[in-house]
């Protein structure tokens, strides 16, 4: 099913970029950029990995929701957000620390391990059923039923500044003029983000979407010049199975993403087996798309270096082990 949504242009700017920074300092962590021989060997060229995964909460989404809430007016009593998990718990721990409540949206069907750290966090967790409930239609309602903020994963103004931070540490340690920077993407909050401040801070370094194949609403929607919406269905990459690009964040990707490029199950299973053997990174699959597309998509990658943004490593115990014995671990480039 696909079908035209409205874009909105975004205000977000680099001046917002860095006031989320000077906000999270001292709370986000700074994140290494790491490399390993066995990695470039793989790709054919050099390949840097930002480990997102190793950020508060096991994602980037702490640095979104950090920014955000630390951006929300003085008297607001708790926020609500939607989440397969990650965005839940940047959430869920921003607001204990800035002392809020926090009630987060997920699907029944989220990782076990997303839902009870999310809990674990002290949030109060509300399920549904992504295949049969509107989410967007029942946050509205839980939202002004309770008087919470609504803090979107990825449309929200505050919460796009916050994710490109990642962009100015990338551009601050990189050491390199021109790279394609691969992103995971769900609905384009960190891909925009990252853009941004690139963008501004190192405009040789290019930005591209990643996403698994099936579920590659980004790219089709850049191809198309609009935004192409999926309908709601699981798989294994929970973290960015969104339906569309968001409406602030597509016209942000158009101008200035290259395409978007596309990875199948087997590879993200190869990339979090290499990223633990290689880099002792515990990746979940969302996280590890970009990387997957490092490793074994190099006809699509220009320069001698790559940078992949590995953004998450909360993974189930049961679906890290498939990964590590499914998972190539040689430099095969499964299909």
């Amino acid at each position: 099913m696909a079908g035209d949504v409205p874009v909105t242009d975004t205000p977000v700017t680099i001046d917002m970029i860095d006031a989320a920074a000077a906000r999270i300092r001292g709370h986000a962590l700074v994140t290494l950029l790491l490399s390993s021989p066995f990695l470039d060997a793989v790709a054919g060229r050099r390949v840097l990995v930002k480990a997102e995964c190793l950020q508060h909460t096991g994602s980037f989404k702490y640095r979104g929701a950090r920014a955000a809430l630390s951006a929300l007016p003085a008297g607001t009593l708790g926020v609500l957000a939607c989440s397969s998990g990650n965005h839940a718990q940047g959430v869920a721990r921003a607001a204990g620390e800035l002392g809020l409540e926090a009630v987060i949206l997920m699907p029944a069907d989220a990782p076990r391990v997303k839902l009870e750290n999310t809990r674990a966090l002290g949030a109060e967790v509300v399920t549904y059923d992504r295949a049969t409930t509107d989410r967007d239609a029942l946050a509205a309602e839980l939202a002004q039923k309770r008087g919470l903020e609504l803090i979107l994963p990825f449309d929200n103004a505050e919460v796009i500044a916050g994710q490109g931070t990642v962009g100015l540490e990338i551009a601050a340690q990189a050491g390199v003029a021109q790279a394609d920077v691969l992103v995971c993407c769900g609905g384009g909050g960190l891909t925009a983000g990252i853009a941004l401040a690139l963008d501004a801070r190192a405009p040789g370094l290019r930005v591209r979407p990643v996403e698994p194949e099936g579920f590659d609403d980004t790219a089709k929607s850049l191809a198309a010049g609009r935004i192409i919406r999926h309908p709601p269905n699981a798989g294994l990459c929970d973290a960015i199975l969104t339906q569309a690009p968001g409406k602030l964040t597509f016209p942000i990707m158009q101008r200035l993403c290259g395409p978007g490029l596309v990875v199948s199950d087997a590879q993200v299973l190869a990339a979090m087996a290499l990223a633990q053997d290689r880099l002792k990174l515990v990746l979940e699959p969302g996280g590890a798309v970009a990387l997957a597309a490092a490793l074994f998509l190099p006809e699509a990658v220009t320069g001698d270096t790559v940078i992949a943004v590995a953004t998450g490593g909360n993974v189930d115990r049961k679906l890290f082990i498939r990964a590590l014995q499914e998972g190539e671990t040689d430099a095969h480039r499964p299909a």
